[in-house]
Order: C-alpha cells, then sequence, then structure tokens
C-alpha cells in the first residue's frame, strides 16, 4: 500500500484557478465557487487520486490495473502446470526417463498467477517501454535490464536465420517464464522467432574465465542448451 498522505503538506486548492476567463469577472459565479470551495476540499482527495492512480510509481490495486489496460498487460498470467511425463531431452526439463512418469495424455495442467503490486508494476514499466522500443538488441537489453534488476546477467542473442533467444544466467521462477513467452512484454523484431534459455553458473561446469561462480570438477553439470529452452508465443 501508498504511504499515508501528509495533508499539512499539500498545498491548498485554489478554485480561482479553475475558472475560465470569460467568467473572472462575474461577481455572482465567483461568490458560489468561493462559497462552494468553503464546503466541500478537494486538496486530499486529489492527492490520493494522484498518488494511488495517476501517478504509477505509486499506484497500487485498482489504479495499477487502471494502467495495465493502458498498456495492454494483464496482472493474471496462466501458469504451465508442474507436472513431468515420459519423454526425451529433445523434449526439455520436464521429460523423465523410462519407468519414472507416465505418458502425455493430452491435457495441459495450468494454474493462474495473480501478480503482486511490485511485480506487475515492473511489468507494466516495461510494457510500456516495450511500446516505445524500436526492436534493436540496445533497447530489448534494456527492458531485460528493467524487468530483472538486480538479478544477474540477462541479454539478447542474435541466432540468425530470423531466430533470437533471451539468455538469463540466473534461474528464472515459473511466473517470470509466463511472463518472458506469454505477456509479449519484452520486444522482439517481426517474424523472429524467439526463445528463452537460463545459465545457472551456480550448478554448470567451468573455468574462472566464465564466470567467478563456475563450478568445478565433480561440482556442477556441463550446461546443455537444449535444455529448459522455451519458445516465445508471437
Amino acid at each position: 500500500m501508498s504511504d499515508p498522505i501528509n495533508v499539512g503538506a499539500l498545498t491548498p486548492f485554489n478554485p480561482t484557478q479553475t475558472i475560465a476567463s470569460q467568467y473572472a469577472n462575474s461577481p455572482t459565479l465567483r461568490q458560489l465557487i468561493d462559497s462552494m470551495s468553503q464546503y466541500f476540499d478537494p486538496t486530499t482527495n486529489f492527492a490520493q487520486f494522484y498518488q494511488a492512480v495517476w501517478d504509477v510509481d505509486t499506484a497500487s490495486g485498482f489504479g495499477l490495473d487502471v494502467w495495465g489496460k493502458i498498456v495492454n498487460v494483464s496482472r493474471t498470467l496462466t501458469i504451465p502446470g508442474a507436472v513431468t511425463t515420459f519423454g526425451f531431452r529433445e523434449q526439455g526439463t520436464t521429460a523423465q526417463p523410462f519407468d519414472q512418469a507416465p505418458f502425455y495424455n493430452g491435457v495441459a495442467t495450468t494454474q493462474n498467477y495473480v501478480l503482486t503490486d511490485s511485480a506487475y508494476r515492473t511489468l507494466i514499466l516495461t510494457k510500456a517501454l516495450s511500446n516505445i522500443s524500436n526492436g534493436s538488441a540496445p533497447s530489448i537489453n534494456a527492458a531485460l535490464r528493467s524487468l530483472f534488476a538486480g538479478r544477474g546477467r540477462c541479454y539478447a542473442i542474435d541466432l540468425g536465420g530470423m531466430s533470437m533467444m533471451y539468455t538469463f544466467e540466473f534461474a528464472l521462477q515459473p511466473f517470470e517464464i509466463a511472463i518472458l513467452t506469454q505477456s509479449k512484454v519484452i520486444p522482439k523484431p517481426a517474424a523472429v522467432t524467439a526463445r528463452v534459455t537460463q545459465f545457472d553458473a551456480a550448478t554448470t561446469f567451468g573455468f574462472s574465465e566464465q564466470t567467478s561462480t563456475a563450478q568445478p570438477f565433480s561440482q556442477g553439470v556441463f550446461f546443455n542448451p537444449d535444455i529448459g529452452v522455451i519458445p516465445v508465443a508471437n
């Protein structure tokens, strides 16, 4: 929730600023407005509206829902359920070997996730940035840094052949994957296919030239670019 408003610090509402110039010398109209302003002081209401709705940096609840409609991004995301089935490496991290999981029955389980105000505000600001983006690598990387500030390195890679990949050097939460693959908040050039991959250096074998958190022999696994690659919705 937003911090309470300090009413004493607010600038008093001046009703004379609302009078059109052609009525400025009308004593009757000015008296009616002055009298009404003594009965109803909208100063606090205006300040609360500005804080809770108008200013996206402080908006909450309903105010953020309004901003979400303006930039066309939903607070509710549909996340695939954590269901494992029998499959092979090409399927991804949810695939299990023989005697470990059943065959896929054709029914995908999903669950809805409602973003908190803080996460939704970041999503709204990033979507606003993508709405004016030119689709270049610098603008895409700027959107990624905004959405995942302080989490680690994340960037876009041009794979050639009208395809690209969003790479994250840290583990993503299920709802974050849903944001990347379903919300269309990260810009990409027209007719270009995009994928998302995660690279968690803390669990991956590597050398110091790669990253300071890479794991040594017998401590980390080899990075497999085919595991965890998720297509992005058009």
